[in-house]
């Protein structure tokens, strides 16, 4: 048996559930003593399921995904046979359930933290208020890769920087023992992962439709017309019937089929740089009928290709003038650039007081506890417990660019130190948190996973979200790293209506 306290001693989103990996009679074994009462129902399925039935599920999901095209590229990965690195992130077929009463508040955490950090990008690129107030130094925005010194002074419709932001939540126990949800990570620049959301949903509707009858789940179906809506929200004023593209940087992407996705969905056209050009400080695109002005781009391209006049000179990516036209105030970047000024790693810690600051309220969602290595203090406790944090890159992505003491080799653990004494300024270190698991079909059965979350708030007039988010399984066992790029998977998240 696999009994999830015993395994892990941490906090579970199921509850004690204990599971056997192995079927006995054909049915999938599964003791439902001690589920927490929101999973009872679903154990209790589960436990009616053959395991072959389940197998075939999964390789029905595969199929039809493969089928689709829900494929995403890991850069400098080969296959076996040494060509292709197009990758189906694996889906699995037991979706992670949250009550009401926890996404609510949930909810409420997001729409504060967001709020703020809002405020705080507008700040950065105007007054500069935390910094006169002693909160912020100044070279902790000076400093950062992602301060764009060309948005100084620039206003955007309605003081929105981030429109769509992805903030990856973990649970894990507080000082009480109870399990509590904490901020990870902010994602305010082009975050991704909201199609495999849409998709897991249809999928899991597809193959369980009587689960859906079990349970009262919100829907999440709706999130393109949420998201259309935010975008149209965001033009500027001189429009009363903003034209929406969505700019990708090509085929190539990590996340191209989201981007097509997206597109379709919200029924707007999907553009690369090239259909785009700048005539008398507008942008305009490319189309069999002639040109069209555009009013708001959901770019998913990183600001250093945005325009190659303003950034990169060799830039095929972007549009060249397009910056002059959205400081003119013609254009509408979604998310703004200079955004992850405010999603550094370097400024996470911040984020709570810039709540106070901003807002005048108490953060309603907690940061893991984290040290700054450019603190000397902070730095000589890493460096002595190397072996017990996670230490990440303030400007790392996906999983790479860390390190996760506990499971590193002391061959890794001697060169990380040697970095860090190099670069203090480029990293920060995290006790190692005993994330929450969750039931996970795997090879051998059934077993217990960690587990985060990644919902996608919208800031238009007003700041929402659809009840749910993307939960990133880590699939190798005992592993701490749910990023697709680092073997991951993903679940569908069933947020209860009561």
């Amino acid at each position: 048996m696999h009994k999830f306290d015993e395994m892990f001693a941490q906090v579970q989103d199921s509850g004690p559930l204990q599971f056997q990996g192995q079927s006995l009679g054909g049915m999938t074994q599964v003791q439902v003593q001690g589920v927490r009462d929101h999973y009872r129902t679903y154990a209790e399925w589960l436990g009616r399921q053959p395991q072959e039935i389940m197998r075939s599920r999964r390789e029905e999901a595969e199929m039809i995904f493969r089928k689709v095209g829900i494929t995403f590229a890991v850069y400098g990965a080969k296959d076996e046979d040494g060509s292709g690195t197009e990758r189906l992130i694996p889906f699995d077929l037991i979706p992670r359930i949250i009550p009401a009463a926890e996404w609510r508040r949930m909810e409420q955490g997001l729409v504060q933290r967001v709020t703020a950090l809002n405020r705080f990008i507008h700040d950065v690129y105007h007054e500069q208020e935390i910094v006169k107030a002693g909160i912020l130094p100044m070279e902790q925005i000076r400093g950062n890769a992602q301060f764009r010194p060309e948005m100084m002074g620039v206003n955007v419709p309605n003081n929105i920087y981030s429109h769509i932001a992805g903030v990856d939540i973990v649970r894990a126990p507080n000082a009480q023992g109870e399990g509590e949800y904490y901020v990870l990570e902010d994602n305010l620049r082009v975050p991704s992962g909201v199609s495999y959301m849409l998709e897991d949903r249809k999928m899991m509707m597809r193959l369980f439709p009587d689960l859906f009858s079990a349970y009262q789940v919100a829907p999440v179906m709706h999130y393109p017309d949420l998201l259309l809506e935010t975008l149209r929200a965001s033009a500027p004023s001189t429009t009363d019937d903003p034209t929406v593209v969505v700019l990708t940087p090509g085929m190539y992407n990590s996340a191209y089929f989201e981007h097509a996705f997206l597109a379709q969905q919200m029924g707007v056209e999907l553009v690369e740089g090239q259909d785009l050009f700048v005539r008398d400080n507008f942008v305009y695109m490319r189309t069999t009928r002639g040109p069209r002005r555009v009013d708001v781009i959901y770019r998913r391209v990183d600001d250093d290709f945005l325009d190659p006049l303003a950034f990169r000179p060799n830039s095929t990516l972007g549009c060249a003038g397009l910056l002059n036209v959205y400081r003119a105030g013609n254009v509408t970047l979604c998310n703004a650039i200079g955004t992850g000024v405010a999603d550094d790693k370097s400024i996470y810690p911040f984020v709570p007081q810039m709540i106070e600051f901003y807002l005048g309220e108490k953060p309603i969602l907690s940061n893991v506890p984290t040290y700054m290595c450019r603190n000397p203090e902070d730095l000589k406790y890493v460096l002595a417990n190397l072996q017990d944090l996670v230490v990440k890159e303030v400007h790392g992505a996906g999983g790479y660019g860390m390190l996760v003491g506990p499971t590193a080799s002391k061959e890794e653990i001697e060169q990380f130190r040697q970095v860090l004494q190099a670069k203090p300024e480029g990293y920060i270190a995290q006790p190692t948190l005993s994330l929450s698991s969750c039931p996970t079909f795997v090879d051998k059965g059934i077993a217990p996973r960690h587990i985060d979350l990644r919902p996608f708030v919208l800031s238009g007039k007003e700041v929402q979200m659809v009840p749910g988010g993307l939960t990133r399984v880590a699939l190798k066992e005992g592993s701490l790293v749910v990023n697709s790029s680092q073997g991951g998977g993903t679940k569908d998240t069933w947020i209860l209506e009561i």
